[in-house]
């Protein structure tokens, strides 16, 4: 698969909600493979959403164990219309993303989610994650309902400019 350009901001495709999904296996599954091809060419990438790449799918992917901060973790994660059930133990920390390549920012997430979504076999799964896997799903999550890490911090105080615009999260 080819390799896709990760958009960046201010593209309008960032900003702009995901409403539906279609179901269809060989579609999502090309979906699914552009965002590991593509994260895969991004060191320190831990995950993707399908419109970070021009695809207008309710699919994100997630494997911090390509990261030192990996913590306990499922390895990769191929999520289709995932949703957040379950929220708790908020902690500020420190993000990237590659569609702001010379940003960070402090941001409050959940260190524990329990979560539903369809794995790649149109499956249905419910899961929990903790620590950095956690921060990262719901980071991707954010992308699909058009909200952007900056939209999360609290005051210009926690935007910070990266030294190595190579890594994302």
């Amino acid at each position: 698969m080819p390799i896709k350009p990760v958009l960046t901001y201010p593209h309008p495709s960032l900003k702009q909600k995901i409403t539906d999904t279609t179901m269809d296996k060989t579609l999502l599954n090309l979906v699914l493979t552009d965002l590991i091809d593509t994260m895969n060419q991004h060191e320190g990438c831990v995950g993707l959403a399908a419109p970070q790449i021009g695809h207008a799918q309710r699919c994100v992917i997630v494997d911090v164990s390509r990261s030192a901060r990996a913590g306990e973790n499922q390895g990769l994660l191929k999520l289709i219309h995932p949703v957040i059930l379950e929220a708790s133990q908020w902690k500020i920390s420190r993000e990237g993303c590659l569609s702001f390549p010379n940003l960070l920012a402090n941001v409050k997430r959940a260190q524990k989610i329990r979560f539903s979504a369809f794995n790649e076999n149109l499956e249905p799964i419910e899961l929990v994650s903790l620590g950095f896997e956690a921060v990262a799903i719901q980071h991707e999550l954010d992308h699909l309902d058009g909200i952007l890490f900056l939209d999360r911090i609290r005051s210009s105080k926690d935007l910070f400019e990266r030294r190595n615009p190579a890594s994302s999260l």
